[in-house]
């Protein structure tokens, strides 16, 4: 599906100067691909239908669906739709870093959090927006309008990422402020202590929160193409590291990577989190779907 591919790739979408075309060439492209894939029967569900199931009112069968798909749904009621989502973004400085200066990880997270936006407020549920590094920074209370994207993408496409960051304290801060179940959509690097941040999110869920965990590296982060020796600094302190051999290194590293990656899905699983393991040469679409997944899950 080279058409469909080309609306998801992040060197694509990065050619796109304004942030709501990015986010709108991203769902047009994971619409078309869903047509075309497996999870088909998600681009019905997730708009406004879900299937009849025994014990449902036959009377609310929507036979113009069943006329399209050969199968019975019924319309959702809006109680069974709505959800609070809020954008959680890690603005710390390591979230600006990148490789082959195409994409850096906060691009690559900015882009992901306006698609989802779209998403949301297609859905009318109302979406809210939250930035922190060492604390929270910012918050846009959730709103459903069509006219709230506006706000939330202007409000993206002015973050910055600098300085360090505590994802621990700040989610911390998160829970304080929820005063309601939500559906809490984090991205970040995770590039912090990991016990701390996992005690909060697992704070969050036991609070009753839905939670997405988008962790987002750069490919190189991820790939380690570095040959001979090298010199690397600090993501955050931009301190200089003494040089290595990256060659002598390379399968260390790797492996370290991978072990980071699987504790924090361990983890997760463990306590109910969805997690998303992303690098920034991926297209978009598989984190949306996660995101379906877990919006047809709650309703």
């Amino acid at each position: 599906m080279p058409t469909v591919e080309k609306y998801l790739k992040p060197d694509v979408i990065r050619q796109i100067a304004r942030l709501d075309l990015r986010a709108q060439f991203i769902v047009k492209g994971f619409f078309q691909g869903l047509h075309a894939s497996p999870y088909h029967g998600f681009s019905v569900e997730f708009s406004e239908h879900r299937k009849y199931t025994q014990g449902d009112n036959p009377q609310d069968i929507d036979w113009l669906v069943y006329a399209k798909t050969d199968k019975y749904y019924i319309k959702k009621f809006e109680a069974e739709t709505n959800i609070t989502g809020y954008l959680v973004m890690d603005l710390s400085q390591s979230m600006g870093y990148t490789y082959r200066q195409d994409v850096t990880k906060f691009d690559y997270a900015i882009c992901l959090a306006a698609a989802l936006c779209y998403l949301m407020v297609h859905q009318q549920d109302p979406v809210g927006l939250v930035t922190f590094d060492q604390k929270i920074r910012a918050s846009v209370p959730p709103k459903s309008k069509r006219t709230h994207i506006g706000t939330v993408l202007s409000t993206l496409a002015n973050l910055r990422p600098t300085g360090e960051t505590d994802i621990a304290a700040s989610l911390t801060q998160l829970d304080a402020m929820l005063k309601h179940r939500s559906l809490v959509m984090l991205f970040s690097d995770l590039l912090a202590e990991p016990q701390p941040a996992i005690q909060s999110l697992r704070r969050l869920r036991h609070a009753g929160h839905d939670v997405i965990l988008f962790h987002i590296l750069d490919e190189a982060e991820v790939r380690f193409p570095f040959e001979g020796v090298a010199e690397f600094e600090d993501p955050e302190t931009h301190e200089a590291l003494d040089p290595v051999d990256a060659t002598g290194i390379r399968a260390d590293y790797l492996a370290e990577v991978n072990d980071f990656r699987e504790m924090f899905r361990r983890e997760c699983f463990q306590s109910g989190i969805d997690y998303v393991p992303l690098d920034t040469s991926m297209q978009f679409d598989r984190a949306l779907v996660e995101y379906l997944v877990m919006r047809r899950a709650r309703a």
